[in-house]
């Protein structure tokens, strides 16, 4: 498989209207389509792909997204994600961002979003914003905003085996919390 395969999937009428409500029959069929290459990815074996701006935002939506599709509800679905990062950063240092057509970029960033990293966070909105990205800035200062206040995820708590604080857990019950 190559990486122009993951992008015509990714961005695909059939799976872009789910990127946001995905369902558990979708869940199965990424699983079993792309597990094996996700685990390849995952030891390096497709860091070739990165000598393109098409091959990081494969490889970015491979380590990044996918694995939240395939995993959901599992450590696991977080497992490739400083890899997915350290493409992004890659891509960005190498001008590659700047070739990727505007409507496929915001995944190429999307990365820094799910990072528990502050300095991550920022970058996200920085990207975001820079690109005129509208739809993605206020996810951006949301994920931001969770990460300067918990300097975490509380909703990760449970699947990652960590303990909530007692402030955590208060915004896990409000009407406000994020769940992922």
């Amino acid at each position: 498989m190559n990486y122009n395969e993951i992008i015509n999937y990714w961005y695909s009428d059939k799976i872009s209207k789910q990127w946001y409500a995905s369902t558990p029959a979708l869940d199965k069929e990424i699983k079993d389509k792309y597990e094996k290459l996700w685990l390849s990815a995952l030891k390096g074996e497709l860091d070739n792909w990165q000598s393109t701006a098409s091959g990081c935002l494969a490889l970015v939506i491979l380590l990044d997204q996918l694995p939240l599709n395939m995993f959901r509800g599992e450590a696991k679905s977080f497992a490739s994600e400083q890899k997915s990062i350290d493409v992004a950063l890659y891509a960005i240092n190498n001008g590659f961002d700047k070739e990727i057509d505007t409507k496929k970029l915001s995944f190429l960033y999307i990365p820094f979003m799910h990072s528990e990293n502050l300095e991550h966070q920022n970058l996200s909105v920085k990207l975001f914003t820079d690109n005129n990205l509208t739809n993605n800035i206020r996810f951006a200062k949301h994920h931001r905003d969770i990460i300067e206040k918990f300097g975490r995820f509380p909703h990760r708590n449970i699947i990652l085996g960590r303990d909530s604080t007692n402030l955590e857990i208060e915004y896990l019950n409000s009407k406000h919390a994020f769940k992922g």
